[in-house]
């Protein structure tokens, strides 16, 4: 919802982006290092600053540590902001979030991040983030937080909790690894009619304004699904047509073209095409 008060910083609806990710980490694991470059490419300017926000999983100093190396090879300036140390690092978070270019939300209970979101402030901060076309993005709970619900575990049983609502609408992540979150959201959807989206990890969805405008893929297995009801109680699922990205280089966990080979000609060898 738009506010009533004129702010010359804000721009319009249609120019805010969020880019919602299913699952996603900062490794060379197949399709991390093509979705990282992705969300550098929608930012602004030759060396954007993004800021890495962990609160989900408590502030992780693996996390952390893997965001700075994951860009340290990119022309960017990455930053954190641990909501847990700032007693011993204080800042200023309102100054902090709002000259970033970018902010990426990692993973992790999505109960507890709105929570301490709230405490701190910070959901207000984002939306005048947002609200001034401050990139937002994010994976598993870094994604769902910004719809109105988010299909969450936090309480251990998948089941929808409020997000912040930039977007409306319902997300799942996670959604063909955990069948549970998938019912769960098809049962939602039929429920209530709300409009539903299903993210496999390595995949994601761009989001305009408050509307879902396209959707990618990092990994040939990994689909985006638009979840919608079918008028008789149910609800009914549609794949996304994606983008595919492409990483700069191999993922350490994909075979070389050597094994490759030599697995194709074992192959023939065995009889099989």
């Amino acid at each position: 919802m738009e506010e009533s008060l004129p702010d010359p910083d804000r721009v319009p609806l249609a120019e805010r982006s969020i880019l919602a990710l299913g699952g996603h980490e900062f490794s060379r694991r197949r399709g991390n290092e093509a979705i990282r470059d992705h969300l550098l490419g929608l930012l602004p300017g030759p060396r954007p600053k993004l800021c890495l926000l962990p609160t989900a999983s408590g502030d992780p100093a693996e996390q952390t540590a893997s965001f700075y190396n994951a860009f340290a090879d990119r022309p960017c300036e990455p930053s954190d902001l641990s909501l847990f140390r700032l007693e011993a690092e204080a800042v200023d978070l309102a100054e902090h979030l709002l000259s970033r270019d970018a902010i990426y939300v990692g993973g992790g209970s999505m109960l507890n991040l709105i929570a301490i979101w709230r405490a701190h402030g910070v959901d207000d901060l984002l939306r005048g983030c947002w609200e001034r076309g401050i990139v937002l993005a994010g994976q598993s709970a870094g994604a769902m937080c910004w719809f109105e619900w988010g299909v969450s575990r936090s309480a251990g049983v998948a089941r929808p909790v409020p997000g912040i609502g930039f977007v409306p609408g319902i997300l799942s992540v996670h959604y063909h690894r955990d069948p549970a979150r998938r019912q769960a959201l098809l049962a939602e959807v039929a429920r209530c009619g709300r409009p539903g989206y299903g993210l496999d990890d390595g995949a994601g969805i761009l989001i305009r304004g408050d509307r879902v405008v396209g959707a990618l893929s990092a990994r040939a297995e990994a689909s985006a699904w638009r979840v919608v009801p079918d008028g008789r109680g149910r609800a009914g699922e549609a794949r996304m047509a994606a983008e595919e990205l492409v990483g700069p280089r191999a993922a350490i966990d994909e075979p070389s073209a050597e094994v490759l080979e030599l697995r194709a000609v074992r192959a023939l060898r065995a009889g099989r095409s």
